[in-house]
């Protein structure tokens, strides 16, 4: 299966157990790997026989921006389903999402969470 591979999309969300982390805000990280039939569009040079990605990348800003989660499984639970609901050519996908500066005292490059999901 072909991929498109969107990396290093940054974004500022509203997310965390921590009630500041909800209010304050702070920086995430998503990488998306979308696993698509690529075939028509690297024929035709049809941008309608592909994903575009800028447009992802604006369903992705709407959600981080817009909604609220706790966990940061959750969030990547939902970016899943949102990009598999919104864009019928793919097939399946992979979210990677990096909380780089957890609220914590010890220092750390963050914590990442990765799942893949398949249309049902």
């Amino acid at each position: 299966m072909d991929k498109m591979i969107l990396r290093g999309m940054e974004y500022y969300g509203y997310h965390g157990v921590f009630e500041e982390e909800r209010k304050l805000g702070q920086r995430f990280y998503v990488d998306l790997e979308l696993e698509l039939d690529l075939s028509k569009a690297g024929a035709t040079d049809d941008l309608t026989q592909t994903v575009n990605y800028a447009e992802v990348h604006e369903l992705l800003q709407g959600i981080m921006r817009d909604e609220s989660f706790k966990l940061i499984e959750a969030l990547a639970e939902h970016i899943a389903s949102k990009v598999l609901d919104t864009y019928t050519n793919i097939d399946a996908l992979t979210v990677k999402l990096t909380k780089p500066h957890p609220p914590f005292d010890i220092h750390f490059e963050g914590v990442t969470v990765e799942l893949h999901r398949t249309r049902k």
